[in-house]
């Protein structure tokens, strides 16, 4: 069985041609490469820091953080924050030699960023090779980040089995849109697969849906796995660094899994958020609220949904 491990590198992005061959390249660009059994994935959001979304979505796309810091500013107060948020508290921590130590210190304290293992920067792929692969139990589950149209294949779709497995000729749902769909192939780097298990990165070959009805954050998993709402409450903590006041009706994004969608503030004690178009998520996950417009931070808070 061929295993899986994705990691995210975040700060000097361009680390991450150092480890991998690049392959996809949009708003986030992706890097692979196999070590004997092992397909190992880097992602960047390269559309950041002049959009905050793509840091969301690649940091919800990788198990691992490699954290190399070059610069102090309110971008890398950013990516200290999305990362608490997201409670991603497996990672490597390092930084450019013209980075001050203390100052960098004072920034990750009381986040995940402090547990990170810190090494020096010609240490980071020594110990990246020591992360060992870990999988996720229960209903077949995949995170959707890109979809196309191929000649001669019909609609394929990228991205990541977040839970259990997926296997060709399953019969599965995409969500929102509650469409089946049959797997009708299975790629892991280029080379067909009878089945992936959690977290592989993966490219299938389906029937049942048009490039033009899946859209990035849309999921295929097994009927029932995921709910779909257009309401949600959450367990809410504000972000101690957004300073504006939020008050019912007020706009905002939000974002779980990799779906950014539209929301307003329905009630703000308790937080509820409601849509304008389905969201696809479950008890217990995380969804951080976004204002993409502040000047300052844009990170507003984040919580678990109840």
């Amino acid at each position: 069985m061929v295993l899986s491990i994705n990691y995210v590198v975040l700060g000097k992005q361009d680390l991450a041609s150092e480890f991998g061959k690049k392959g996809t390249e949009t708003d986030l660009t992706l890097y692979d490469r196999k070590e004997s059994d092992i397909i190992k994935t880097w992602v960047i959001p390269n559309g950041f820091p002049e959009k905050i979304q793509p840091l969301f979505q690649a940091i919800n796309l990788a198990e691992y953080v490699i954290f190399h810091v070059d610069k102090l500013d309110k971008f890398t107060g950013e990516q200290i924050i999305a990362l608490d948020s997201l409670k991603k508290e497996k990672g490597i921590l390092s930084h450019t030699f013209d980075v001050d130590e203390a100052k960098l210190d004072l920034m990750i304290k009381g986040t995940v960023v402090e547990k990170y293992l810190k090494v020096d920067q010609d240490k980071i792929k020594e110990e990246m090779d020591n992360l060992e692969p870990f999988s996720t139990e229960g209903p077949s589950e995949m995170l959707i980040d890109h979809c196309f149209d191929v000649k001669g294949v019909g609609t394929v779709i990228l991205g990541k089995v977040t839970h259990g497995k997926i296997k060709q000729y399953d019969n599965l749902k995409l969500y929102p849109a509650g469409i089946d769909v049959l797997i009708k192939s299975i790629q892991m780097h280029d080379d067909p697969v009878a089945e992936s298990i959690s977290p592989a990165r993966v490219g299938l070959a389906v029937k049942g849906a048009k490039p033009d009805e899946v859209g990035r954050g849309d999921v295929i998993a097994q009927e029932g796995a995921v709910d779909v709402k257009a309401e949600i409450e959450l367990d809410f903590t504000k972000n101690p660094f957004y300073k504006n006041e939020i008050a019912e009706n007020q706009g905002c994004l939000v974002n779980i899994g990799l779906q950014i969608k539209a929301a307003k503030f329905v009630s703000i004690s308790p937080l509820k958020l409601s849509f304008e178009k389905p969201i696809i998520c479950k008890k217990g996950e995380i969804a951080v609220i976004l204002k993409p417009e502040s000047t300052t931070i844009r990170i507003l808070g984040s919580g678990a949904i109840k």
